[in-house]
C-alpha cells in the first residue's frame, strides 16, 4: 500500500461524516473494530450487499462472524493492526443464510488520533466482494476439466483407431489429399507391397504396374475434383493376383485426405460363384411356385415371373420396392405376422393365407419363407404355392360346416366371429351325433336318450346334417327344433 504523500494538506479538513463516506464508497463492506474484535460499525459499497442481513454483525466478535477456517486469518489481521505493520490483504469467508459463503477479501487499517480518544486502538476493516472472482475460478476449473475429458477422449479414440489400423487384415493406406504424399500405412498393406512404403514421398505408386499406377492416379483426381470416383483394378509388380483399390475422401485438421484400401480380385472364383447364383436364379425364374425376394420390412426386392401371373403384374419393375402386404395377406395383419415370426425364428412353413391381384382376383396360397441375415442386404425368400385347386372340393372354400377343428381355425379372416361360432356350434353338434349313433350301433332311440334328446328333435337333426336316412317307421311327427 502506497499511502498518501500529504494528507494532512490534502485530507485535514474532512469530518467523521466524510471520512466515512469516504470509507465506504472505497471497499465494498467497511468494518470498523474495537480493540477487543467486536465490530462496532459497518458500512456497504455495494447495492448487492446493503441489501444483505449482515447488520446483525454489529456488536459480535469479527472472529465470529465467519468462517472455522477464516478465524486464523482474521487474528492476523487484528495482530498486524495492534502492530501497526504495513496491512496485508487476506481471503476471509462469511457464513450466510443461504449455504453458501461470502468470500471477501480484507485488509485492516489502524484508525484514531490526537484528541479522540474513544477511536484509539480501533481499526477499519476493508473488504472487496470476491464472488465475481470465485465464479470465474469456478469456471476456469471447469473448462479445465472439460479439456481434460476431451483430451483423454482423443487419447482414446486415437489409441483404439490405431490399435484397428495396425490389426486390420485389410490393407490401408492414408494418403494426403493434395500432394498424393503417403501418411500412413498398416502391416496388411506393408505385406502386400513387399515392405514398409516410405511415408512422405509418392514412390508407392512404384511399387503398381504402371497401367494401374496410372488409374489409381486418375482415381485420386476424379474423388478431389468431384468427391466421387469408381474403384478400380490394379496389379503390385511381380504378384499374380489383382487388387481392387477404393478410395474415399474425408478431412481431418483443415486438410484433405484419401483412404485407399485393397481388396483381392478373384475372377475366377467369382465367375464360377456367378455361374452357380445364375444356374439357382434361372431355376428359380422359371418355377412354377411363386418366389419373392424382400426386405426386412416387406419391400419387393426381386420376384420371379409366377409371381407376376399371381399379382397380376406387367413386369418385375412394377412390384418392386413395393410392400409384399399390398398382394399378400387376407387382413392387414397376415404379413406382420409373418415377418415377426421370420424375424424370431427364421423361417415359416406352410403359412396359409390368400393372394390378391392387380385387377381383383384372389388365391388360396401357402407361403414358405426362410431369412437370411447374413446377406448384403439382408432378406427374405417366400415360396408362395397357389393351393386354390385342392381347396375347391374342400368345406372351407364352400360355406358348408367344416369337419375339424383345423379347418375351422381357418376361417379366421375369412368369416366374421359369428359366423365362425355359429359353424363351430353346428360342427360340434354334428360330431356328438355321430359319436352317439357310433356307440348304440346307430340305435336311434338308444342314441336320442344319450344325448338327452326326443326321437323327433334327433330325426329333425339327422335330416339337417344329412346322417343317414330319419326313419318314421313309428308314425311320430318330428318336433321343431
Amino acid at each position: 500500500m502506497r499511502p498518501f504523500e500529504e494528507p494532512a494538506l490534502s485530507l485535514g479538513d474532512l469530518d467523521a461524516e466524510a471520512a466515512g463516506r469516504l470509507i465506504a464508497a472505497s471497499s465494498d463492506v467497511a468494518l470498523v473494530i474495537d480493540e477487543a474484535g467486536v465490530i462496532r460499525d459497518l458500512a456497504f459499497g455495494s447495492e448487492e450487499l446493503s441489501g444483505g442481513d449482515y447488520r446483525d454483525w454489529l456488536g459480535k466478535l469479527w472472529s465470529d462472524t465467519v468462517t472455522i477456517e477464516s478465524r486464523p486469518k482474521v487474528a492476523a489481521l487484528l495482530r498486524e493492526v495492534g502492530a501497526k505493520a504495513p496491512p496485508r490483504w487476506r481471503h476471509i469467508n462469511h457464513p450466510t443464510p443461504g449455504g453458501a459463503d461470502l468470500p471477501l477479501l480484507y485488509a485492516a487499517v489502524p484508525v484514531g488520533g490526537k484528541g479522540h480518544a474513544l477511536a484509539v486502538g480501533r481499526a477499519v476493516a476493508f473488504g472487496r466482494d470476491l464472488r465475481a472472482n470465485a465464479q470465474l475460478q469456478q469456471r476456469l476449473v471447469a473448462a479445465q476439466q472439460a479439456m481434460e475429458r476431451d483430451y483423454w477422449r482423443m487419447r482414446h479414440m486415437e489409441t483404439r483407431y490405431r490399435v484397428l489400423f495396425q490389426v486390420a487384415s485389410e490393407p490401408v493406406l492414408v494418403v494426403d489429399a493434395a500432394s498424393l504424399a503417403l501418411e500412413e500405412a498398416n502391416p496388411a498393406a506393408a505385406r502386400l507391397l513387399g515392405s514398409a512404403p516410405t511415408r512422405g514421398g509418392t514412390a508407392y505408386f512404384d511399387r503398381f504396374e504402371p497401367d494401374g499406377a496410372a488409374a489409381l492416379r486418375d482415381l485420386l483426381a476424379a474423388l478431389r475434383a468431384g468427391g466421387r470416383g469408381e474403384a478400380v483394378t490394379l496389379r503390385v509388380a511381380g504378384a499374380v493376383d489383382e487388387q481392387v483399390v477404393t478410395a474415399s475422401l474425408f478431412r481431418q485438421d483443415k486438410s484433405s485426405h484419401f483412404l485407399l484400401r485393397f481388396a483381392p480380385a478373384r475372377p475366377a472364383l467369382e465367375r464360377a460363384d456367378a455361374s452357380a447364383r445364375g444356374l439357382l436364379a434361372r431355376a428359380v425364374e422359371c418355377a412354377p411356385d411363386a418366389f419373392v425376394v424382400a426386405d426386412f420390412d416387406g419391400l419387393v426386392l426381386a420376384a420371379n415371373h409366377a409371381f407376376l401371373d399371381l399379382a397380376q403384374a406387367v413386369n418385375e419393375e412394377q412390384v418392386r420396392g413395393l410392400s409384399i402386404d399390398r398382394w399378400l395377406g387376407r387382413t392387414g395383419v397376415d404379413v406382420d405376422v409373418l415377418l415377426s415370426n421370420l424375424r424370431q425364428r427364421g423361417s415359416v412353413r406352410l403359412f396359409a393365407t390368400s393372394l390378391r391381384g392387380e385387377f381383383g382376383s384372389t388365391a388360396e396360397v401357402e407361403v414358405s419363407a426362410v431369412s437370411v441375415p447374413d446377406s448384403d442386404p439382408p432378406c427374405l425368400g417366400l415360396t408362395i404355392r397357389d393351393v386354390g385347386r385342392r381347396l375347391s372340393g374342400d368345406a372351407r372354400a364352400s360355406r358348408q360346416v367344416p369337419r375339424s377343428v383345423g379347418q375351422m381355425t381357418e376361417l379366421v379372416g375369412r368369416m366374421s366371429l359369428k359366423e365362425i361360432v355359429r359353424d363351430t356350434t353346428d360342427l360340434i353338434e354334428q360330431l356328438c351325433i355321430e359319436a352317439a349313433l357310433q356307440l348304440t350301433r346307430d340305435n336311434r332311440a338308444s342314441a336320442a336318450e344319450m344325448l338327452g334328446l326326443s326321437r323327433q328333435s334327433l330325426y329333425v337333426k339327422l335330416r339337417r346334417y344329412g346322417i343317414g336316412e330319419a326313419a318314421a317307421s313309428d308314425g311320430e311327427q318330428p318336433e321343431p327344433s
